[in-house]
């Protein structure tokens, strides 16, 4: 049976990977993110995928986009919270106050990556398939082991304690409630450009299977999380980094 399947941050990179893998099963995919002409682009490739564009870190157009999507589909079976990552990205504050730029970048980090994700799950969470829905969270090594930027590293272990309260708030309902920590992941922006060669290699050097991860091998254990075989599966950080979490 065909499922409604809603991804932020839906339109490149491992959004999109797991945007393909769910529709290949036959399910309905909503991308939702702030770039329309990404989503449109994306959703034209993939089988009934439904674009909306909506600026997550706005509660309004997240309430706009969660009631689209209801009236639209009716209940969501499947919640994935992949908008987000690298606030180093975005264009710097102005001026040289190293406390302003501080606040910047924290500020900056929590919204790409932990509002997001809270508005729309708080928007979505009544409206979850009960028995049998499932949320998502992408988190990231980087919350379990730090990084360059530690308001990236730190927003998205922000991300850990709100998705377990939520797996005891909606176990009840079957509602199952897990993260996924991604080591280095080729093909996405996330670092917006080619790596140089001698930081890639020293990236996947840390890893105990030599070799980088792809946006197939997330959306593969997302797509895991959301079957029946995960059922019994929640309030899980499950690592997709070749090992790299634990050091070599």
């Amino acid at each position: 049976m065909s499922r409604t399947v809603v991804i932020s941050g839906g339109g490149t990179g491992i959004g999109l990977a797991t945007a393909r893998t769910f529709a290949r099963d036959g399910d309905r995919v909503v991308l939702i993110g702030r770039r329309a002409e990404v989503l449109e682009r994306a959703a034209a490739e993939i089988p009934g995928a439904f674009p909306c564009p909506a600026d997550l870190t706005d509660p309004q157009a997240v309430a706009r986009a969660a009631h689209l999507v209801c009236e639209e589909f009716g209940a969501v079976d499947v919640l994935v919270n992949n908008a987000g990552g690298n606030g180093g990205l975005e264009a710097p504050t102005g001026g040289d106050d190293p406390l302003a730029a501080t606040a910047h970048d924290w500020t900056l980090n929590f919204r790409l990556n932990v509002l997001t994700a809270v508005l729309l799950t708080e928007a979505l969470r009544d409206h979850m398939a009960s028995p049998g829905g499932r949320v998502l969270f992408l988190s990231s090594i980087a919350a379990l082991r730090g990084s360059g930027s530690h308001a990236y590293g730190s927003a998205k272990a922000a991300l850990h304690p709100y998705a377990f309260a939520l797996a005891r708030d909606l176990g009840p309902r079957g509602v199952t409630v897990n993260l996924v920590a991604p080591g280095y992941i080729e093909e996405t922006g996330f670092f917006g450009g080619e790596l140089p060669e001698g930081r890639r290699r020293k990236l996947i050097d840390e890893t105990l299977n030599h070799r980088a991860g792809h946006p197939g091998d997330v959306a593969g254990t997302l797509h895991w999380l959301a079957s029946p075989a995960a059922d019994h599966i929640t309030a899980q950080v499950i690592q997709v980094n070749g090992g790299a979490e634990r050091g070599r």
